[in-house]
This record gives C-alpha cells, structure tokens and sequence, in this order.
C-alpha cells in the first residue's frame, strides 16, 4: 500500500465532532521550532523567505486541525505576512501560533516567528502573520467548527480585536468585488 492510501484510510471515520463545545485559545496554541540550515539559504546568506512562509503554514495548520479535529484544514488565505527582520544559518527559528478567530467554517490563526541565535542566547521578531483555514468534509466542503470560546479576559481581547480585523477585511473584499464589477 502506497503511503498516500494508508494516510487516507487512517482518517475515513473521524469521531463526531461536538460543535456545542468551544474551544479557548490555549486549547490549541502551538510552537514549531526548527534549526536553520544550510540548505535554506538564500543567495543573500539569510534563510529564505519561502522557507519561513512554509514553516509558518505548517505550523497554523497544526493549530487548525487541533481546533477542528479535522485533518483536512485549506488555506483560504494569508491575510498579511510581514518580514521585520532576517533569520540566519544556524539560528533556531520558532514559530507562535494560536487560534484568534473562528467563523461558521474558517478560522483565523495568529503568527509570531522568532530567531534565536543559540551561541549569543540573542532572540528576534523576525515576522508576524495571520493565516486564514477552512475545515473541509469528506466531499472537500467547507464544514461547520467548533466555536472560539474566551477563558478569560486577556482571550476575550484577543478574540474581540479579531472579531474587528474581520469585519475591515470583509469590507474591503466587497470593496474589491464591486470595483471588479464596474470594471468587468
């Protein structure tokens, strides 16, 4: 058996997920850590952005799928990606995630990625990010997810100044849609 069909047949028959019970924040927070290497460099000598972008997709991913208990989460979107500084051949780089929003199907995962120079013990906000994920059905359907519920009032922040980046970027997306009409 190829190892594509073992993978698919482990996940046939998921539980029921209980969509009445919230998840918090903490449930679900996660870090990745990895030592750069030299096989992620750049022609510059820093470690490349892709490679950064792809740890941080993995590492959302990880987050998603624990708060879904779904295996098959999508990237629907990366809402913003902000290079602050770069990350070096031999720096061990972490990537922070946690849930900050969910809707009906999606859910928004906030990203820190950090640099640590492991001789100089010196430690760097390389980037940030926030990564939108669809939990998906057996049909490859967006399906329903567990709600955000706040532990506390620090959660309850978190998911509030969430609930307010949502709504800009809806009002931007139809922003955009309507000029595209009036353009088509």
């Amino acid at each position: 058996m190829n190892p594509f069909e073992s993978i698919g047949k482990k996940y046939q028959t998921l539980p029921k997920v209980d969509l009445t019970q919230g998840r918090s924040i903490a449930y679900s927070r996660s870090t990745t850590r990895r030592l750069m290497e030299l096989i992620d460099a750049n022609a510059h000598g820093n470690v490349h952005g892709g490679v950064i972008m792809r740890m941080v997709d993995d590492a959302a991913a990880i987050v998603a799928i624990k708060h879904s208990q779904n295996p098959t989460v999508v990237t629907a979107r990366v809402e913003r990606f902000d290079f602050l500084s770069p990350a070096f051949i031999g720096d061990v780089v972490s990537v922070h995630c946690e849930m900050r929003y969910v809707g009906r199907t999606s859910m928004e995962v906030g990203v820190k990625v950090m640099a640590e120079d492991v001789i100089t013990e010196e430690v760097r906000n390389i980037a940030n990010s926030y990564l939108i994920y669809v939990a998906l059905d057996a049909n490859r359907k967006p399906t329903p997810v567990p709600p955000l519920v706040p532990a506390d009032n620090e959660e309850k922040a978190i998911i509030e100044r969430a609930s307010v980046r949502r709504k800009r970027r809806q009002k931007i997306d139809e922003e955009v849609k309507q000029t595209k009409e009036i353009k088509d």
